[in-house]
C-alpha cells in the first residue's frame, strides 16, 4: 500500500483552507484518509501553516511520501521555525494582535 502525505481541501467556496493528511495513493483528494498532521490557511496574511512535525517525521520514516506542494510548505515550515517549534507553541489562527483590533 503506497502512502502520500498530502493536501486536503475543507472551508466553503472561493474560500480555502486545507489539511495536510496521511492517506492512501487510491483514495480520492477530499475522501479517506489515515491522520491529519497539519493545517494550511492560505488567505490569511501572512498563510498560516500549522504542521506536526513530530508525527510528519514518523509517517515518512515508515514510507510515506509528500507530494511537492507539501514538500514546499514543509520546507517553508522548517526554514521559518528553524525546525525547533512544537506545533502546540505554532501561532493560532487568532493572536492577539489581532483580537485588539
Amino acid at each position: 500500500m503506497a502512502i502520500k502525505i498530502r493536501l486536503r481541501r475543507t472551508g466553503r467556496k472561493k474560500q480555502p483552507s486545507y489539511r495536510l493528511v496521511v492517506t492512501d495513493v487510491r483514495s480520492p483528494r477530499d475522501g479517506k484518509f489515515i491522520e491529519i498532521v497539519g493545517h494550511f490557511k492560505p488567505l490569511m496574511n501572512p498563510p498560516i501553516v500549522q504542521v506536526d512535525m513530530e508525527k510528519i517525521k514518523s509517517w515518512i520514516q515508515k514510507g510515506a511520501k509528500p507530494t511537492e506542494t507539501v514538500q514546499n510548505l514543509l520546507r517553508d515550515f522548517e526554514q521559518k521555525n528553524n525546525g525547533t517549534v512544537k506545533p502546540e507553541s505554532n501561532p493560532g489562527p487568532f493572536t492577539e494582535q489581532m483580537v485588539k483590533e
